[in-house]
């Protein structure tokens, strides 16, 4: 006996999953989480090599499957790069937001790293719209519309996927009207950080917030059009701090119980 916790029917440990009094998460997700949390641990940077799958299978005390499929989900969000022959790597293509250059580790399902990432939101997407409402062309215009009308058709139709792509063209269409390339590379850097939030801790989607998030997106782009700056900031400051509540019961409803 080597003194581990014995895996689960799905390779989690059962202590692991006792602690655990929320809802059933997948244990591939659960060991996703902690692969980011071990990188973080061993001071790992883009580009370091990570250890095998095997490794991780035994220090978190769980399944070889189990681990190959968290390193799928960290590898579609940009996180983790598997190299054929030549075994795992932290990615190293991170962006602005990176480890690098953030300082540390973003955790999807930490709640401060959420909190932190949103009050950075809060004060790009305020600044953007505010710029937007005073250097929007009429082709920015009808980009930002656009985009809103795709989101609410998402949400109307019930296609979350159509939704979500509306809702990244508004808020970076919102960016590129600030005329601000440095907003514009941040704003799509912030919002590939939540997607992860949304992947690892949400299942791909958000609670009840789509229905006043096509409203509130129809009071930005609004303020936008007509030009009034401050009404444009307000109205992404609501956006995003009722964005945040959203995030912020979910992950403790599912993640927490």
């Amino acid at each position: 006996m080597d003194g581990k916790p014995a895996p689960a029917a799905d390779g989690v440990p059962a202590q692991q999953q006792a602690q655990s009094a929320g809802p059933y998460r997948p244990g591939y997700e659960l060991v996703a989480e902690q692969i980011l949390q071990l990188i973080a641990e061993l001071g790992l940077r883009p580009g370091d090599r990570m250890p095998t799958e095997n490794e991780l299978a035994s220090r978190l005390s769980t399944s070889r499957t189990v681990v190959r499929e968290a390193v799928k989900i960290l590898s579609a969000i940009g996180r983790v790069r598997a190299q054929k022959g030549r075994g795992l790597y932290v990615a190293d293509d991170e962006g602005m937001l990176g480890s690098s250059r953030w300082g540390s580790f973003f955790l999807p399902t930490d709640l401060d790293h959420v909190y932190t990432l949103f009050e950075f939101r809060r004060v790009q997407e305020t600044a953007a719209s505010r710029l937007a409402a005073t250097r929007a062309t009429p082709a920015e215009l009808r980009a930002i519309e656009a985009a809103a009308d795709t989101c609410r058709e998402g949400h109307l139709t019930g296609q979350r996927e159509l939704f979500d792509r509306g809702d990244d063209d508004f808020h970076i269409s919102i960016a590129a009207a600030s005329h601000n390339p440095f907003l514009v590379a941040s704003v799509r850097e912030a919002r590939r950080l939540q997607h992860q939030s949304n992947i690892i801790g949400l299942h791909g989607g958000i609670g009840g917030h789509a229905e006043e998030a096509v409203a509130e997106h129809a009071a930005i782009h609004q303020a936008i059009r007509t030009g009034d700056a401050e009404a444009a900031a307000h109205a992404a400051t609501v956006h995003l701090d009722k964005t945040l509540e959203d995030y912020r019961r979910e992950i403790q409803r599912r993640v927490f119980g």
